[in-house]
């Protein structure tokens, strides 16, 4: 955990970059970018020292995936041994995925907010986590009368999606 860095792949994603660094007790960096014109991105900066860390750039939202592989390149330039991603919405259009498999990202984490296209399921460096199993257990936690908000802490997570992945 030591080496982690967790980053903001813009300015406007500061806010819940942080509060995830914060919950880890991590470091926080952001990639800066500026645009000469709409679309077109002239420059990305790294903001904080990412030498030596295992880079996780957290998101609401990827659509083609330029600015996110953009960014990672950015942060291994600029020291990184790994890039890793986790975005809420995968909405994956264009050429995402063929960007993403080619990226040098070492994983991309979306969930299934978004029906998932056969292209991203199959992509080696995409894993997709369902959204069922919390908000399963959302609504048991309100119908019982019990705290949502412990959805959000590890003990209460980590039970539900157990032994999901080591189905056979």
């Amino acid at each position: 955990m030591e080496d982690l860095m967790i980053v903001s792949p813009d300015v406007g994603g500061v806010a819940r970059a942080r509060e995830l660094a914060k919950r880890i007790n991590a470091p926080l960096s952001i990639v800066d970018k500026r645009r000469e014109k709409a679309g077109e991105i002239a420059e990305m900066t790294v903001i904080g020292n990412v030498e030596g860390k295992k880079c996780i750039i957290v998101d609401d939202m990827c659509d083609t995936a330029g600015t996110l592989c953009k960014a990672a390149e950015v942060l291994m330039e600029n020291g990184a041994t790994e890039v890793h991603s986790y975005i809420t919405h995968g909405v994956m259009s264009g050429p995402a995925v063929e960007r993403v498999t080619k990226s040098v990202m070492k994983s991309l984490v979306i969930t299934d907010s978004i029906e998932p296209t056969e292209a991203v399921k199959n992509a080696p460096n995409i894993r997709i986590v369902p959204t069922a199993p919390m908000f399963a257990q959302a609504i048991l936690n309100i119908w019982h009368g019990t705290s949502v908000s412990s959805l959000f802490e590890t003990e209460t997570l980590v039970p539900i999606y157990e032994g999901m992945y080591n189905r056979g």
